[in-house]
């Protein structure tokens, strides 16, 4: 049986799907995307009539199935929550946030950047965001390769698939949105501190 959330994290994954579904709305403006399945999400909504939450959601349900499996059901159950989250809310945002004009570098740095600190928050929390961020904190924990560098791999890869849909300037920029997302994991997040968002507990709690 999963023990209800405490406040602390409550108000952590909350403001990780903010964050995040923020971040999706500046690059989707722009016409940018990004990395990992909100990137794959992203680059589908441009060809399909399909909005980017529910494509999101869909892509993430592999995932999920892993993540119940692999790191169990706190874990999972949060990680539904804010998948759920980001689809819902990253179309309605998108409806109340309405740009007249948007430089792609800015909606890159801002997307990049508010997509970095949701994920962080969302990660320090027991939780991610679906797709290959499972994968990343699971090898982050097995081998201490860093998930920050393993997204940015893995971005390499949606970027490839992106060149045959966006010109070069997007695509530019949509690398300068996801580097900075990226770097933000890799320089302020730390798989120690998953489990409650305090830093150190996870190094604690392994001692135990």
């Amino acid at each position: 049986m999963v023990k209800p959330m405490s406040v602390f994290d409550l108000q952590g994954l909350a403001f990780g799907v903010v964050m995040t579904s923020l971040g999706v709305v500046f690059l989707k403006a722009a016409g940018l995307v990004t990395g990992q399945t909100a990137g794959i999400a992203l680059l589908l909504s441009y060809v399909l009539s399909i909005g980017f939450g529910p494509l999101f959601f869909l892509i993430g349900i592999p995932f999920l199935v892993l993540a119940w499996v692999k790191r169990g059901a706190v874990f999972a159950t949060r990680t539904i929550i804010v998948v759920v989250g980001i689809s819902v809310l990253s179309q309605v945002l998108a409806e109340l946030v309405l740009f007249e004009k948007l430089d792609p570098l800015v909606a890159a740095i801002a997307g990049g950047a508010c997509s970095g600190a949701g994920l962080i928050a969302i990660f320090r929390h027991n939780a991610s965001a679906g797709g290959m961020t499972i994968l990343g904190i699971m090898l982050e924990q097995r081998t201490g390769f860093k998930a920050g560098w393993f997204q940015l791999s893995v971005d390499a890869l949606v970027f490839a698939a992106s060149a045959l849909v966006l010109n070069p300037s997007q695509l530019l920029y949509s690398f300068i949105g996801a580097l900075i997302t990226n770097m933000a994991i890799v320089w302020n997040f730390d798989v120690a501190q998953s489990g409650t968002g305090r830093p150190g507990y996870g190094r604690a709690a392994t001692k135990d």
